[in-house]
């Protein structure tokens, strides 16, 4: 409980500000936030621009796990105990803004602050379900209906707002990459659905909603068109990162 003379806990303020164990942290695009295998020791709340969590095996293949927006967690598995290894990789696909929060701290304000605990746990819940939803995307969906699912998840399409909606900036590759595709079919699917007005290509991409009504109607133009040839997806061996700002 709070007496009469203190404020009550601000969690806007808190994930947007330095503080006791909570440092502003900026990166550019290509850089890691930590690597898979290293000690996790923070949780890092993103407040702008784009990442992605990757897992790479012991053969060398990389897959994409999913990709991280502003108002997304990574890095929680910091606090189920001291000495906990990272299981994936971290990292920014555009210049990104973030607050990285020390374990003990991020463990001491959720003990006494019910509404971040409460805004983490929601975070964790839903994110578990997307995951879910991505998976059964994968595995049902085509290529197509993948980048277009994953294009309305960037533009923040399941919240209220805008008909038109503007991403940060992301490469034809980094898309390919998040649904198991190659970069030639994910820009031949972007001029489809720039043709079909369900998004805008100038200097950046903007998704209307009306791509939204298209997927929940199953309502794609007749997949017979002229598509490129599909061939297996080139399997690429993990590319050296740069130095992750993790602790030691």
């Amino acid at each position: 409980m709070h007496s009469h003379d203190e404020p009550a806990f601000d969690t806007e303020n808190f994930l947007a500000s330095a503080g006791l164990g909570r440092t502003i942290v900026k990166l550019g695009s290509g850089t890691t936030f930590f690597s898979q295998g290293e000690v996790a020791d923070s949780v890092f709340y993103l407040q702008a621009g784009h990442a992605k969590l990757t897992v790479v095996a012991k053969n060398g293949k990389e897959a994409v796990i999913t990709l991280l927006s502003a108002g997304d967690f990574v890095g929680e598995e910091s606090l189920a105990s001291i000495g906990t290894l990272h299981l994936a990789t971290a990292t920014a696909t555009t210049d990104c803004s973030m607050v990285k929060i020390e374990r003990a701290e991020m463990l001491r304000v959720m003990h006494q602050q019910g509404p971040l605990t409460s805004t983490f746990i929601q975070y964790l819940l839903l994110r578990g379900m997307r995951i879910q939803s991505d998976l059964v995307d994968q595995l049902f969906n085509s290529s197509e209906r993948r980048l277009a699912r994953i294009l309305l998840l960037m533009a923040k399409f399941d919240e209220p707002g805008e008909s038109v909606r503007a991403i940060s900036k992301i490469s034809e590759e980094s898309l390919a990459e998040s649904i198991g595709s190659t970069q030639s079919k994910v820009s031949f699917f972007l001029n489809r659905f720039r043709e079909l007005g369900l998004i805008d290509c100038d200097g950046g991409i903007r998704v209307h909603k009306a791509l939204l009504n298209v997927i929940l109607h199953d309502d794609f133009p007749d997949d017979n068109a002229i598509k490129p040839p599909i061939t297996d997806i080139p399997r690429r061996k993990a590319k050296p990162v740069k130095p992750s700002i993790s602790s030691k």
